[in-house]
């Protein structure tokens, strides 16, 4: 079979589903948001990409503070709205129950498996979005998400997005051990 080119407007599959939060005017704000994703080891740092226009990332600027809070599955109706619903018109706090680790201006969502706070370190302006990359200053969870002392990504049930077909995705079956299974084909190599 040949390959063919699809175009300039491809997206890597899947993209995290998050909604990451923020203070705008005073009060918490979210959206939803799936470009992110780690940039650095250590310090732990977070990279987020949001349009120059939301109301997310003037608060982000403003505030100098954000959150990522990993939805479960089950979420998908509530991650969504946050998407249709614009912070500069509707006050998006009251679909969740909201707490606050060590920032003050990052709100962590309680039903969310998964939430992160993040300190602004840096800031990249792009022509259309700016790319903000935070420190992560805590992360909450609760025991039942936990095995052997590590995130289960079983138990958390985290979503993804597809785009540019704009799906929601639940997360498949484990099929391997990263850094690991490589191994057999990396003694293999001729020296």
């Amino acid at each position: 079979m040949s390959r063919i080119n699809i175009g300039n407007n491809a997206f890597i599959l899947p993209e995290p589903q998050s909604i990451v939060g923020t203070h705008y005017n005073g009060k918490a704000n979210f959206m939803a948001l799936a470009w992110l994703t780690r940039v650095n080891y250590q310090p732990c740092l977070f990279a987020i990409t949001v349009n120059k226009n939301h109301a997310t990332g003037l608060g982000i600027v403003e505030s100098g503070e954000f959150s990522i809070n990993i939805p479960h599955e089950g979420m998908h109706r509530e991650t969504d709205v946050m998407g249709l619903l614009s912070g500069k018109r509707v006050d998006k706090s009251q679909f969740f129950d909201l707490h606050y680790g060590e920032l003050k201006k990052a709100p962590l969502i309680r039903e969310c498996p998964i939430a992160m706070e993040c300190k602004l370190v840096k800031t990249v302006e792009l022509d259309t979005n700016i790319m903000f990359i935070g420190e992560l200053m805590g992360t909450w969870t609760e025991e039942k998400y936990m095995t052997d002392g590590y995130i289960d990504i079983e138990k958390v049930k985290p979503m993804t997005l597809s785009m540019p077909d704009n799906h929601y995705w639940a997360i498949g079956r484990k099929i391997g051990k990263a850094w690991h299974d490589g191994k057999e084909l990396k003694d293999r190599l001729k020296k």
